[in-house]
């Protein structure tokens, strides 16, 4: 596989920064005085536009500079971010991420317009038009004729896309500078790697600013340089001069650091930390002491911390592994048909590492469905602004881990119930206000491990779903006759019904009745459910539940007829014998389990298995949620690992089936979909109790 292209690497870490940004301007809406989120947001617009500028990306370093000049105020404290800032400021970072992803299609001039807007809002209190201000000063006790800097980068600076020649200029433009490379610890050329940074810098800057003016400079590097500050003697300041022609004095200065120079231009982005150290009373000496041992301790933290592994070469993985298990399966079950007790200790032996490593590569695949939660704080925040329904947004259980594929699966369906639930649940402000609730609604999205399965819920504080317009609505599209007795759980699934809307209009946002039966079947593709519940007056709550993984479950092999089948093993909670007395309890298919009434389903019945079934059956008790439900087979043959493979779409009818998979011997075997066969039963029953009420 060929290596990753370097502006593809920049437009992953810049996505990473937009949801960083993103986050820092929605909180800040909330909390207008926190100063770490204004210094979070600067130090992601800082690295998309040195990174942007590195990479060829003019247009979005140039719109960055000004999104930070214009919001430049907020940072110094002189203003407060309101809504309208925040909004402006959001659609800013919509414009830069497009001019990143999709270049061609932006349009200057709206960019201007976003610019206009920003720079709008952050001088409505100024007297004249905004400009670039200059570097705050200090108050006038803390005043000094300059200051001695010493300045010491790591080493590894230079791979993380930053460029300390870069900051030395920026410290210039506070005043007159005297820069000094100090070249003490630059090894032999031989011994020289050309992406590490060997130079210290001595710095004397005749400037009247205070510690923070400098401290902004090298905001985003903090933690990545040690910094020596002391006041400066009042002296003349020398006549300015270029940083590089500096340089030029000392021809063999410039040599070694010429590569050092070039090798910034190839670096990733850098992404920085929040320390800062600046003391004033500490020799430059003391501090190129301890230095070394700091960096390569920093070093290999960073180099052990993460690596990034294109998608693709972990799916690759999973499927090298799914083809490990499967031929670990063959070989149990020859070495278990044979005498040879070396290859058994073998087989086992084998065993247990495909296991190891089907567990190691299925974790490296699990990512924090947090990283999916993030993106619809923007989502609510744009709705509730665009509907005038104050909503608050609330989120549980970020670090809750499922499998990346599921992750980029689960986005779409979020957002429908999501929009569902601010457009129809919650209520407009008048409604809210006559029915004694708070004027702010409240969504609650939600993550929870429930044994080999995640839970994820929406829940909204709305009015709950309306039982009687849903029924109206399905038996005007003629989906049931008028008058037919039916639970309300079957009437809120036609809300899952192509084409279904219960809407009195059509908007921008809903009502053309598309949507969730999309979600129903993303969440059906995924061997997943949807569970609704409501109470009137109160809301609505849409609970998934999904695998852990699409990829490899466990499985418990059976056997119905001649053919063999597998139920996942986390659905399964106890396996019975079928007695004589419990096959027609009552004339009715129910399995008297410690003096609980569950219905059971014959698996023979269902494949239409030939011949005569077993004499001692087995029942097999599976669970969604609060439903049990018993499968009856043949023969229970044991555990299995089972590496899932997809059906066609010729046998997309058939919903009784989630997939299939390889076993031992080479044959295939169907895996039963729990939610089918448990919605199966629960239509069973309904239809008997109805036949029974007549």
């Amino acid at each position: 596989m060929s290596a990753m292209d370097p502006t593809e690497v920049f437009r992953q870490e810049a996505s990473e920064l937009f949801e960083v940004l993103e986050g820092a301007l929605l909180d800040l809406g909330q909390r207008p005085d926190d100063r770490e989120l204004v210094d979070s947001a600067f130090r992601a617009l800082h690295t998309i536009k040195g990174s942007g500028a590195m990479f060829g990306f003019d247009k979005v370093a140039s719109f960055t500079h000004e999104f930070e000049t214009a919001f430049d105020r907020v940072r110094k404290g002189e203003i407060k971010p309101t809504q309208e800032l925040i909004s402006v400021a959001l659609a800013a970072k919509d414009y830069i991420r497009a001019l990143i992803e999709d270049p061609q299609s932006t349009d200057d001039i709206i960019g201007e317009a976003i610019l206009d807007d920003l720079k709008r809002f952050v001088a409505a209190d100024m007297p004249v038009a905004l400009e670039v201000e200059a570097p705050p000063l200090a108050p006038a006790e803390s005043k000094q004729a300059g200051w001695h800097l010493y300045l010491e980068f790591e080493s590894h600076i230079l791979r993380n896309g930053s460029n300390p020649l870069d900051l030395l200029e920026d410290l210039c433009k506070l005043g007159p500078c005297f820069v000094v490379p100090v070249t003490d610890g630059i090894p032999f050329l031989d011994e020289m790697d050309p992406e590490d940074c060997y130079l210290k810098w001595d710095v004397k800057l005749h400037a009247a600013c205070d510690k923070d003016a400098i401290a902004d400079v090298f905001m985003f590097v903090e933690d990545e340089m040690k910094l020596t500050l002391s006041p400066l003697e009042h002296v003349e300041a020398p006549a300015p001069a270029p940083l590089f022609q500096l340089l030029d004095e000392e021809p063999a200065i410039a040599e070694m650091a010429a590569p050092v120079v070039e090798a910034v231009a190839e670096q990733p982005v850098a992404k920085t930390g929040p320390e800062f150290e600046a003391k004033s009373d500490v020799k430059p000496d003391v501090k190129r002491e301890a230095a070394p041992a700091r960096r390569e301790d920093a070093k290999q933290e960073r180099s052990i911390a993460t690596v990034r592994v294109q998608a693709e070469r972990l799916d690759e993985l999973m499927d090298r592994v799914g083809e490990l298990v499967i031929a670990q399966a063959r070989l149990t079950q020859l070495a278990a048909s044979g005498s040879d007790l070396s290859i058994k200790m073998i087989a086992e032996e084998i065993e247990r590492l495909a296991s190891s490593l089907r567990d190691t590569t299925m974790g490296a695949r699990m990512v924090p469905i947090g990283s999916l939660f993030g993106r619809f704080r923007r989502l609510v925040h744009d709705l509730s602004r665009d509907l005038s329904k104050p909503v608050e947004f609330v989120t549980s259980g970020e670090d809750t881990e499922l499998d990346k594929t599921m992750i980029e699966a689960l986005a779409d369906p979020l957002v429908h119930l999501i929009r569902n639930a601010i457009d129809h649940g919650v209520e407009d402000t008048a409604t809210r206000a006559a029915s004694g609730k708070t004027e702010q609604g409240r969504i609650e999205l939600a993550a929870v491990h429930s044994g080999a399965q995640v839970l994820v819920t929406v829940k909204d504080n709305g009015g709950g779903l309306n039982t009687a317009r849903i029924r109206a609505k399905a038996e005007e599209q003629g989906l049931i006759a008028a008058g037919a007795v039916l639970s309300d759980h079957e009437i809120h699934q036609f809300l899952f019904h192509p084409g279904f809307s219960t809407a009195q209009t059509i908007s921008a946002l809903s009502g053309r009745g598309v949507g969730m039966d999309v979600v129903k079947r993303t969440i059906e593709n995924m061997r997943g459910s949807i569970d609704l519940s409501t109470r009137p007056g109160q809301g609505t709550t849409v609970t998934l539940r999904l695998p852990l993984t699409l990829a490899i479950i466990e499985g418990l092999l059976i056997r119905v007829g001649e053919g063999r089948y597998i139920i996942p093993l986390s659905a399964v909670e106890e396996c019975v014998e079928l007695t004589a007395e419990d096959e027609r309890s009552r004339g009715r298919n129910f399995l008297n389990v410690r003096g609980n009434l569950v219905p059971f389903l014959r698996l023979r019945e269902l494949m239409a298995a030939s011949g005569a079934p077993d004499r001692h059956q087995k029942t097999i008790i599976i669970s969604t949620g609060e439903t049990r439900v018993g499968l009856v087979a043949d023969q229970i043959i044991g555990n299995h690992q089972t590496v899932i493979k997809s059906l066609s779409k010729l046998h997309s009818d058939v919903t009784i089936f989630s997939g299939a998979t390889i076993l031992g011997d080479g044959t295939a075997a169907l895996i039963l979909d729990v939610a089918q066969l448990v919605a199966m039963a629960q239509s069973k029953v309904e239809k008997q109790h109805i036949s029974e009420a007549a």
